[in-house]
């Protein structure tokens, strides 16, 4: 069932325009508008990237269907999309929402850490499991994170020490997976990639990425079933579940081509990895 929306908390920055808000379930979440100016496709790629980062077990906050009444609009004018110098009203409906890790009131979340916490992420292998899952799916921007403090326990499974604080990375917006709302498959070097490559320190060749492409290799179709059979109807106007389900056919003959993807990352202007021999 989708999360009512409750209370509007704050715009967000970024091209999709998002809002944080809250839900009826007591959570907060960062809503995506079927309006957005990036394409209503964008909430598709964010839906099909949840399940499948599920399933390669790569950290991301967890994913929620947001319904937003009418009443809840005409209560919150300013859940709008700005279109230059005037406000487009939002679409009474069902939309995309991002969990927020905690209260934003209480809890800190961070876009950039200095190199020196960078280094005392709790979860480090998750930007090489990001990497290939990236290369994979087409995404045409820059690899985007959160960070923030707590016990590690909370959001490490098999954490050696579960009470200990630190700082836990989660891979969020992945609207442009697949190129954005083109839904197609366009690979270069640089595309996937961290902009700080401290988090691809220890990489010495595609080996350290074997766990992940293992994974990858071995996504059953069944999975991509239940995309298709999961992704929202009102997201899916006209040919776009036809398109959807060629794109899901396509991402599966990629398979055995992100070894040779993550490879080419050693060839763009900056080679990201180091140690790389």
């Amino acid at each position: 069932m989708p999360v009512l929306a409750r209370r509007q908390f704050r715009r967000m920055r970024g091209g999709a325009q998002a809002h944080l808000m809250e839900g009826d379930d007591g959570h907060f979440y960062v809503v995506k508008f079927t309006d957005n100016p990036q394409h209503r496709r964008v909430l598709v790629n964010e839906w099909v990237a949840s399940m499948l980062l599920d399933y390669l077990d790569i950290a991301h906050p967890e994913v929620r269907v947001i319904e937003i009444s009418a009443e809840f609009l005409a209560a919150n004018p300013d859940v709008s999309i700005q279109m230059g110098s005037s406000r487009r009203a939002v679409t009474p409906g069902w939309h995309f929402g991002s969990r927020f890790p905690g209260n934003p009131i209480t809890q800190a979340v961070y876009d950039i850490l200095p190199d020196a916490l960078i280094k005392k992420i709790v979860n480090p292998d998750d930007f090489l499991a990001v990497l290939a899952f990236d290369k994979w799916a087409g995404n045409s921007d820059s690899r985007q994170a959160i960070f923030f403090r707590a016990r590690i326990g909370e959001w490490v499974p098999g954490a050696a020490n579960p009470l200990q604080v630190g700082f836990v990375a989660q891979m969020m917006d992945h609207g442009f997976l697949f190129d954005g709302p083109n839904w197609a498959f366009h690979d270069s070097p640089l595309f996937g990639l961290f902009f700080r490559p401290q988090v691809y320190a220890r990489v010495r060749g595609v080996g350290d990425f074997a766990p992940w492409l293992e994974r990858i290799e071995s996504v059953p179709a069944e999975l991509m079933d239940r995309i298709l059979r999961q992704t929202p109807e009102t997201w899916l106007p006209g040919d776009d579940r036809d398109a959807l389900e060629k794109l899901l056919e396509g991402l599966m003959r990629r398979r055995k081509r992100v070894p040779d993807l993550v490879a080419e990352c050693t060839t763009g202007r900056a080679n990201p990895f180091p140690a790389w021999t």
